[in-house]
């Protein structure tokens, strides 16, 4: 069998789709270990890895995107201790590169976005990825007011008088700094810190500390500051978010000018001009990385030019203008222990390879996700040898590769060392938790057979209940303090929420009920529930994007569900346009398959939702219980908010994708064909069918020029 993972290039629609879905799980299991509980129990490279090959199956097959997809997530929950602060401007990720292949391409899409020419000058910084805990430091009139954690990238933890004991954060900022700037970089702890820090503590009987990053984090998170400032913890300042002007017009020069305020920036940030450059630095830096006082895991690329910067913008969680190279990762072997199923709430069956735990660059992995059944028997439907395949079998001593495509992934098995005793790993043909068939579906147009077995009981499968449950409440939904995925599964089974509508009616019935209350049940007193009750009374109001999100409709994530929320702008007119669009020759249907960036299998799956008779009985409730706010307008105020445009041929000024950046912001909305909704068509050379179909249905037409000169007024 051949020991690689197939690549995303040779991935059939059936094979992504049962891939994302176990990325997606996955990836929110570590969101919690890392961001919120500072214990991952897998490496930044692992995790980096994870969200890379999710990121390149959604880049092949975007209308696969899920409504969990990782990729419009950022940072994890906020805890319950801290006060919240929401961040005037977001705390977004980076992208990642794992090879110089990956720093060329960043580079090249970077220049077809400006429209530059190989020639044409263009630098950036590079600088090292520090390990630690993101902070923003916001300042006015040079004093600071505020220090806040990322958190969830738009709302994080005021740990502003934790920040104060912090020595390399200046309490007053010297010199001319602007009168509001909010300073952003990392608090970490020196590997010698950290190494007298465990020293103590095990003089002292106390229990050690696993590695700098969690332990620096933790410390900034006490609530007792006394704690915070006896850690020796440190702070890089590397960028800024909101302010009222800039000192430079440049990345470099805004950050030298934060050492001139009194913030110690590292001595490892260059310019350069060539990509040849960066990675000459980059091999440079990772020569030295051991011998660096403080632990780092890649090298960060940036646009220099801070007009430039403006221009790329954001994708939904990371600049265009900046990158993460991250360094190669490191090998294990262990035993295959036991082979686990899991069932999503598509119904999805997602074997997990439970490992004995085996340390990896200094962290203890004991779990892997498999790709499907195919995979563990090394055998496809058709019978013939698959390339990723590895014939699994429990007790089996595997190698484990953390970094690549998948992580942790098994790299190949060790034959000389299976037991004589080995069988073949059986995959399950019924659900295990409802006893249904789990059936794998044949492609009506392709014929192929889907690489995911699913679950049939439906709505009446517990498990695929449940998970919806817990995607409804989870972070990026409604987000309902103290209703994590532990409350959602011992709910249901407990017979007091089925659905969501549910949620909003708890404490209505708990006060009316007779038999045992929320206090009164194990776990709960008097104050956790009506602490919970609040929770749930004051999310009755969310974004409308947040509402679309919660419903788990498949293929509608984050992304989607904010571009939903912009085209359809209220909670009712999305739901009653999706109520008719099941009907492909109606209105609601050629304008929901018209929106840019929403394709045919996602429309198809919002209308196959809407018209499944419960699920739209459960959002009729909900929105008796629930009022989503109506969707902001972008840029209300100018004479393209509102308008549907159409870009079309080769634009000479400006990518296509900048185009569109531009007008989402003039508040415009960007379709892919051209219908009777279009408001106008701006055609560059070799316009073709979109050009004709607006001349026949007299929609305005202008060239480039023009649109840059009603931009402009």
């Amino acid at each position: 069998m051949g020991a690689e993972t197939i690549a995303v290039d040779a991935l059939s629609a059936e094979q992504a789709e049962q891939e994302l879905s176990r990325l997606a799980e996955e990836i929110a299991l570590h969101n919690r270990h890392y961001h919120t509980d500072d214990a991952p129990v897998i490496s930044d490279a692992q995790y980096d890895a994870l969200k890379q090959r999710n990121a390149a199956i959604e880049a092949r097959f975007p209308d696969l995107k899920r409504a969990d997809s990782p990729t419009d997530a950022v940072g994890g929950a906020v805890l319950e201790k801290f006060e919240k602060v929401t961040h005037r401007v977001a705390m977004l990720s980076l992208d990642n590169a794992f090879s110089d292949e990956d720093v060329r391409d960043f580079v090249g899409r970077v220049r077809r976005f400006l429209k530059l020419d190989a020639e044409a000058p263009l630098a950036f910084t590079a600088e090292p990825k520090i390990d630690g805990l993101s902070l923003a430091l916001r300042y006015e009139g040079g004093r600071l007011v505020t220090a806040a954690t990322r958190g969830d990238g738009a709302v994080g933890e005021n740990v502003t008088e934790n920040a104060r004991t912090i020595a390399d954060i200046p309490q007053q900022l010297s010199g001319a700094a602007p009168d509001v700037i909010e300073v952003r970089g990392e608090v970490y702890m020196t590997k010698s810190d950290f190494a007298e820090l465990n020293r103590r503590q095990e003089e002292e009987g106390k229990q050690t500390y696993v590695n700098p990053r969690n332990t620096a984090a933790g410390s900034l998170r006490q609530l007792d500051t006394s704690i915070t400032a006896s850690r020796p913890l440190k702070f890089f300042a590397y960028a800024w978010g909101d302010t009222s002007g800039l000192p430079a017009d440049t990345q470099l020069g805004v950050v030298d000018a934060m050492h001139g305020w009194g913030f110690s920036i590292n001595p490892l940030m260059k310019r350069f001009d060539t990509v040849e450059g960066l990675l000459e630095h980059y091999r440079l830096i990772e020569a030295e990385r051991a011998g660096l006082a403080y632990d780092i895991d890649g090298v960060v690329y940036k646009v220099d030019d801070l007009s430039l910067q403006q221009r790329l913008g954001f994708v939904s969680r990371s600049p265009r203008w900046a990158i993460a190279h991250k360094f190669p990762a490191e090998k294990a072997t262990t035993i295959l222990q036991d082979i686990e199923i899991q069932v999503g709430r598509t119904g999805a069956l997602s074997p997990v390879a439970r490992l004995e735990p085996v340390t990896v660059g200094g962290v203890v992995v004991s779990n892997a996700t498999l790709h499907n059944e195919d995979y563990i028997a090394g055998i496809g439907s058709d019978g013939q040898p698959i390339r990723e395949g590895r014939d699994l079998r429990i007790g089996d001593t595997v190698t484990i590769y953390r970094a690549g495509d998948v992580i942790p992934k098994v790299m190949d098995v060790d034959l000389s060392r299976r037991p004589a005793d080995s069988e073949p790993y059986v995959f399950p043909e019924t659900c295990p938790v409802c006893d249904s068939p789990a059936t794998r579906e044949i492609n009506e147009k392709t014929g192929r057979v889907d690489s995911v077995r699913r679950c049939t009981g439906g709505l009446i499968c517990p498990a695929q209940a449940v998970e919806k449950m817990k995607h409804f409440v989870s972070r990026n939904a409604f987000d309902i303090d103290g209703f994590g995925d532990k409350q959602a599964e011992a709910f249901y089974h407990a017979g007091l929420v089925k659905n969501p509508a549910e949620i909003f009616t708890l404490r209505e019935r708990d006060e009316a009920s007779e038999l045992q209350k929320l206090k009164n049940r194990e776990g709960w007193g008097e104050q956790s529930a009506n602490n919970l009750f609040d929770a749930i009374e004051a999310r009755r109001t969310v974004d409308l994007h947040r509402f679309i999100y919660a419903l788990g409709i498949r293929h509608v994530g984050e992304g989607n569900a904010k571009i939903l929320a912009r085209v359809y702008h209220s909670a009712r007119n999305f739901v009653d346009c999706m109520e008719t669009a099941h009907d492909h020759e109606s209105e609601a249907w050629t304008d929901l398959v018209n929106i840019d960036g929403i394709g045919p299998t996602v429309a198809q799956a919002l209308a196959e939702f809407f018209e499944e008779p419960h699920n739209a009985a459960i959002v009729e409730e909900l929105l008796t219980q629930v009022t989503p706010n109506d969707a902001e307008q972008v840029a209300a105020d100018t004479q393209f908010s509102g308008k549907t445009i159409v870009f079309t041929g080769s634009l000479e000024r400006m990518s296509r994708d900048e185009a569109k950046a531009m007008a989402e912001r003039l508040g415009a909305k960007t379709a892919g064909s051209v219908s009777k909704k279009t408001d106008l068509v701006v055609a560059g050379p070799g316009a073709g069918s979109k050009l004709r179909k607006a001349g026949e249905l007299g929609i305005e037409v202008i060239d480039e020029d023009e649109w840059f000169n009603r931009i402009a007024d």
